[in-house]
Formats: structure tokens, sequence, C-alpha cells
């Protein structure tokens, strides 16, 4: 949902910023492979550390890659099968570095379990929702913008869960509800993308 209404709003601010980082040299997969490597950081160093304002903060910087390629391979006419390719693997990355830096907090701590594995089941669900979609289109069955949950979503509301929680020192419980939720929804985001795919099969045969 947010993948859909946000992204041209985003494409349209970042297009001055895409042009000087063209100008500056810069390529769309270079670009991806700074922010990939922005993110993990942000997540790695800070989050194990229960610095979540400056980890949210770090990662914010750095997700906006993933527009910002996109529209420097556009005005530069070098959109690339493989930039698309490096793109969608280098997201996985990321996403499994913010999932795993509350992991690594949360499951350090005596009264963090229930948190951690919250965090564990968004990342492999996380995982498995983002696999679910790639095997559907190697079967030739579309299954984007299918499910309650998609990336983007996902990814907005921990973030915003964890700035919050790190700027207002609000109670772990707030990461945890929230973790729990995003698990339980990307779960459900699964199993709609799996009877979707077996739908347009079974209509198919």
């Amino acid at each position: 949902m947010l993948n859909r209404f946000a992204r041209a709003f985003i494409t349209r601010l970042l297009t001055p910023v895409a042009r000087l980082a063209l100008k500056c040299g810069l390529t769309p997969d270079a670009v991806t492979i700074i922010g990939t490597i922005g993110v993990c950081l942000g997540a790695l160093v800070f989050f194990p550390r229960h610095q979540f304002l400056a980890g949210t903060l770090a990662i914010v910087v750095f997700v906006f890659s993933d527009t910002l390629d996109g529209t420097m391979a556009r005005l530069s006419g070098r959109a690339s099968t493989w930039g698309a390719f490096l793109d969608s693997t280098l997201d996985r990355v990321g996403d499994g570095a913010v999932f795993g830096g509350l992991l690594l907090c949360f499951a350090a701590r005596p009264d963090g379990m229930l948190t951690a594995w919250f965090a564990l089941a968004c990342l492999v669900f996380g995982f498995v929702t983002s696999y679910a979609r790639a095997r559907a289109e190697g079967l030739g069955v579309s299954a984007a913008n299918v499910g309650i949950a998609e990336r983007a979503d996902r990814l907005v509301v921990a973030l915003v869960a964890t700035g919050l929680t790190g700027l207002f020192d609000l109670p772990d419980m707030v990461l945890t509800v929230t973790l729990g939720i995003l698990a339980v929804a990307s779960a459900i985001t699964v199993l709609q993308r799996m009877a979707a795919v077996r739908a347009h099969i079974v209509a198919a045969s």
C-alpha cells in the first residue's frame, strides 16, 4: 500500500538529487551498494546497543537509495535487468539487517526473548514473502501487490516504531507489540500469495 502511494511522490522529490549524483559521477549500482552498506551499519551498529533513534535516523538517510538508484537509472538510460536484480537482492540484505539488529538487541536481554522471537519471525516471513513473489514470477504468475503487508509497509512500520521508542524513551513493549503484529501480517501475506498462485494455476489448468 505504502509502496504504491508513496513511491511516485518520493521519486519526484529525489529527482534533483539523482541528477546531482549523476553529475558527480556516481552510478545507480554504486548508489545501491552504498545505500545497503549504510542501512546495514545503521541497524547492526546502533540497534544492538539499544540506540534506536540514532539507528533509525542512520537507516532513513540511506534507505531512500532504494528509490534514488532507480531514478538515476531512468534519467541516465542505464536501467537494466542486472540493476533490478542487484537492487532487489540487496533490499533483502538491508531488511535482514534491520530485523537482525533488533533481534540481537533483545536476544541479549533476559526479558527480551519474546521481542526477539517476533523480530526473528518478521525476518523469516519477510524473506519468505519475497521468495513467494519471485518463485511465482518464475512460474509465470504475478504475485506483485498481493497481501496486506508489502515490503515498504513492513519496513516503514518497523522503523517508525523503533524511532519513536528511541525518541520518546517508550517502553520496549511498544516494539514487542509492533513486531508481533508485523510477524502476523507477514505470515498472512505469505498465505495470501500462496493462495493467489494456487488459484491462478487451478484456473489455468
